[in-house]
């Protein structure tokens, strides 16, 4: 199962159940109360995983690592590219 399928599974299972404690549609005899709860609950869940979506992209960025060895080739790449260049007749 792709991930995409997991989502959208999840995301029905809960509007399902959401939708039959919202509007009753089983005759569960809830309490107001829980009815009330549950009304806003997507919009909840949706800043919640707002929050989270943010928190994992922060955490990754703070812990990117850093690839010396890369930058050094890089450097020596771009270098003998400008050397390459100028004997073409290219100024910079």
């Amino acid at each position: 199962m792709t991930k995409l399928l997991q989502w959208l599974l999840g995301a029905s299972v809960f509007g399902v159940a959401w939708g039959l404690v919202v509007l009753d549609l089983m005759n569960l005899r809830l309490p107001r109360a829980y009815r009330e709860v549950a009304w806003p609950m997507p919009m909840y869940l949706l800043v919640v995983f707002g929050c989270y979506s943010l928190a994992t992209i922060g955490y990754r960025v703070a812990t990117f690592n850093d690839c010396r060895e890369a930058a050094k080739e890089l450097q020596a790449q771009i270098q003998e590219a400008n050397l390459d260049l100028q004997k073409k007749g290219l100024k910079f």
